[in-house]
């Protein structure tokens, strides 16, 4: 299982290991939430996701549906190449949710100063 913000999601199909759990983090965008499905492919070394739904989903149309990703890995995407699907999990009821980041000053001060003093250290270290 797979935490990004506020959703959680599972590995349903993973081709030539191609789920890498930093790299769908790094490139994991707010607009993926929609979404019951995510493909990530790779192509030249970088991860391309895009989201689907479920096929009875409201707002699926026919490239959005999941039963058509064999259709979209075909067309789109490297022939052979590495990619995986992922699909959001349900929170249970009486679960609490995790927390997520809001993009309040505050925490984005906290990150900036984590990843300055990543860097001196590492100037540091050099």
């Amino acid at each position: 299982m797979i935490q990004v913000n506020r959703e959680r999601y599972e590995i349903v199909e993973e081709k030539r290991e191609g789920f890498n759990e930093e790299a769908f983090i790094g490139r994991f965008s707010d607009v993926l939430e929609k979404y019951d499905y995510i493909v990530g492919d790779w192509g030249h070394g970088q991860l391309r996701l895009r989201g689907f739904y479920d096929d009875n989903h409201e707002k699926a149309t026919f490239d959005t549906k999941i039963s058509h990703v064999a259709d979209y890995l075909y067309e789109y995407c490297n022939f052979g190449c590495a990619y995986f699907i992922v699909k959001r999990m349900e929170f249970v009821e009486g679960e609490e949710a995790p927390p997520r980041f809001d993009g309040s000053s505050a925490n984005t001060l906290k990150l900036k100063r984590k990843f300055s003093a990543t860097k001196e250290e590492t100037q540091d270290e050099q």
